[in-house]
């Protein structure tokens, strides 16, 4: 290894020049070459530690601690990394509601996930939709920062925060018309480079970072940011401020962009700017989030992936090197950004550059072990989240299951329905007038039915609802949406849904089946309202079995407006129903479906079955059968039915003999 480029004459006369010596500046010389590593986290939505606060059990599958692992693996195959967060950090789970709203947070004490931050050693992060939910006094507290908006006194002092920059280049405060947050920071960073001799140098990189959020934040959490801050374009932020950057010194310009990738036209509300922006001149790397996929991915079908100008493949977006780290801790984001000096600048070789996601849990393989350092350092909050969720948010005087929700039990889904609808129908009145005459459903399915055994059912017992419950009664961390569909694109909704039954032949003697389980339960969207009534004929082929399909008691007509409450999953595409492609979307709300939910619950304080858990919708077109009809249910469990207003099932066997503990159970569907 050679030694560091000093003067060979200092070298020499070190008796007689030592002063002089110390004052000479070391140079890099030219040709010099290293490689930098940019690793991400992004979308991490306070997922701090390996474990569902909801379900109160540990999941291997997400959280900081092992992407912590990552993290350290990463930073012993580079010796010159940058870590950067992407946004969406402190929003999210149990334990981030604790801090923020349970418990509020003492200004003089860091957030768990900032220690944890603190502790790994981030360079800098960006700033997500979510890290707004809790309003602009919690975030100028939790990042320690003086904002100059209405409802926070700039003149107070800092409270405890991060050990390195935010930065947020296209929120503005309307009271100062300054940046919210710092626009941008240049980090140096010291490197080892090799020299073109072969040998090591000490060098330095000046990496300017520099975020942007959603302009949508202005929808989402209008409550939290109206008359305090205006956003303006992604682009035209970045426009604006790298030429600055470059001139202040910046050798790299890395975007950290919480946003996807949209090839529509580019205004200064448009969610997803990162397609836009990696076109801006000056752009070296791109940090992006917020759509929770990953990035690069060959096998990905996403649409925003296959525009023009991104290479799914190799990582790039126009030529930049681009990364998503999906969500929750489940992946790290790695840019190995290959810099040749060249004169008194250094270049990205994007040749050389090479972009990947890793992940915790790779396919078909173990999940990598915890970091043992990163959960001592947030016990006491994670033993106190655990408590908070096993406190009760109401109570309930029925039995709350998916055990016949395949046979028009709707005590597990009604309360859904209606928390997804109240809200949707508030935000309408609230933010688009122009929708405020369309009747308001919600369509929402049984996310639990069987299919991994007799325990995989949904079952919230009378008493006391905690809010480890609500993620009973809403499995997945979907986010609300609305759409606004006519009456055709309702029906072919509900036909698509009716696909969950097979096609039962009245003559046959035999038992038949009457769930297709090769279709998931959570694509068995019904609705729960006394207004809609329809039918399902389960004698018809798929595609004809909605029959009589009434609103308030008329027949619902093709070209009728409506608007329905359901979730991003659906409302993009998801279970390829007709006529949802996500052009249909008129809100996306900031709120996940399992919060509107608690909201929901906490509200109403006691659900009775009259009014939250017996409304139905949906029945079988009555059609005697020559044989019986069966489906599988967990054994012994006759009476909930019987309480659901299920009158025309019993029990065939205790056994079926699959294997996974269900029962057989009949279903007279002339009754």
């Amino acid at each position: 290894m050679a030694a560091p480029r000093l003067s060979r004459i200092c070298l020499l006369l070190v008796p007689l020049l030592a002063a002089g010596c110390a004052t000479v500046k070391q140079e890099t010389p030219a040709g010099s070459t290293v490689t930098l590593a940019l690793l991400e986290t992004t979308d991490l939505h306070g997922n701090v530690a390996s474990y569902d606060y909801y379900k109160l059990a540990p999941d291997a599958s997400l959280g900081l601690e092992r992407t912590a692992a990552l993290i350290r693996a990463a930073r012993a195959e580079f010796p010159n990394t940058v870590l950067l967060d992407n946004g969406d950090t402190i929003q999210g789970t149990a334990l981030a509601d604790y801090q923020a709203v349970a418990a509020p947070l003492p200004c003089g004490e860091t957030l768990a996930i900032y220690k944890v931050f603190n502790a790994l050693g981030y360079d800098g992060a960006g700033v997500g939709n979510h890290d707004f939910n809790y309003g602009l006094a919690y975030l100028n507290q939790v990042t320690g920062s003086r904002f100059d908006v209405d409802g926070v006194d700039p003149a107070r002092a800092a409270c405890a925060g991060p050990a390195f920059p935010h930065v947020l280049a296209n929120v503005v405060s309307v009271r100062s018309g300054q940046p919210l947050f710092r626009p941008y920071a240049i980090i140096d960073k010291a490197v080892t480079a090799t020299a073109p001799d072969g040998g090591s140098v000490r060098a330095t990189v000046k990496v300017g970072i520099i975020g942007f959020t959603p302009p949508t934040i202005m929808t989402w959490d209008k409550r939290h940011l109206e008359g305090k801050v205006r956003t303006i374009g992604v682009r035209e932020a970045a426009e604006r401020y790298v030429p600055e950057m470059r001139a202040k010194g910046a050798d790299l310009v890395v975007a950290i962009s919480h946003g996807g990738l949209d090839d529509s036209d580019d205004t200064p509300t448009l969610e997803n700017g990162s397609w836009h922006l990696a076109r801006v001149p000056g752009v070296d790397a791109l940090l992006i989030g917020h759509s929770h996929q990953v990035f690069p991915n060959a096998a990905s079908t996403v649409p925003q992936f296959n525009l023009p100008g991104v290479d799914k493949a190799k990582g790039t977006v126009y030529g930049v090197p681009t990364v998503m780290a999906g969500l929750w801790g489940k992946q790290l984001g790695v840019i190995g950004l290959r810099l040749r000096r060249d004169g008194a600048r250094w270049i990205v070789d994007k040749e050389r550059t090479t972009v990947e996601v890793r992940s915790i849990q790779p396919a078909g393989g173990a999940a990598v072990a915890a970091d043992p350092a990163v959960l001592p350092l947030i016990a006491p909050e994670h033993e106190a989240t655990i408590r908070y969720v096993k406190t009760p948010i109401g109570d309930t005087d029925f039995r709350l299951s998916t055990y016949f929700a395949d046979v028009g039990d709707t005590s597990a889904i009604q309360v859904v329905n209606q928390a997804q609808a109240a809200y949707l129908a508030d935000y309408v009145n609230a933010n688009l007038p122009q929708y405020a005459d369309l009747p308001v459903l919600s369509l929402a399915s049984p996310f639990k039915t069987g299919s991994a055994g007799a325990t995989d059912f949904t079952d919230v017992a009378a008493g006391r609802i905690a809010l480890n419950n609500a993620a009973d009664l809403y499995l997945y961390p979907n986010s609300l949406v609305g759409v606004k569909v006519d009456g055709a694109v309702l029906k072919g909704w509900l036909e698509k849904a009716a696909g969950r039954f097979n096609t039962i032949d009245p003559a046959r003697r035999d038992e038949q089946e009457l769930v297709d389980t090769g279709f998931a339960g959570f694509n068995f969207d019904m609705a729960t309202s006394a207004e809609l009534q329809y039918e399902i004929d389960v004698t018809q082929p798929p595609g004809r079995r909605i029959v009589d399909l009434r609103w308030r008691g008329s027949p619902v007509a093709p070209g009728q407006q409506f608007l329905v409450a359901t979730n991003n999953y659906r409302a993009a595409g998801g279970g390829a129903f007709p006529g949802l492609d996500g052009s249909r979307t008129v809100v996306t709300a900031p709120d996940n479906n399992r919060d509107v939910l608690i909201a929901y619950i906490k509200q109403q304080r006691e659900l009775r079955r009259a009014v939250h858990g017996n409304a139905r919708s949906w029945r079988f077109a009555p059609v005697r059968t020559a044989g019986p009809v069966v489906f599988h249910s967990a054994p012994g469990k006759v009476a909930v039915a019987r309480q659901a207003g299920i009158d025309n099932v019993r029990e065939l066997r205790a056994d079926d003999g699959a294997g996974k503990g269900l029962a057989v159970y009949a279903i007279e569907l002339a009754k």
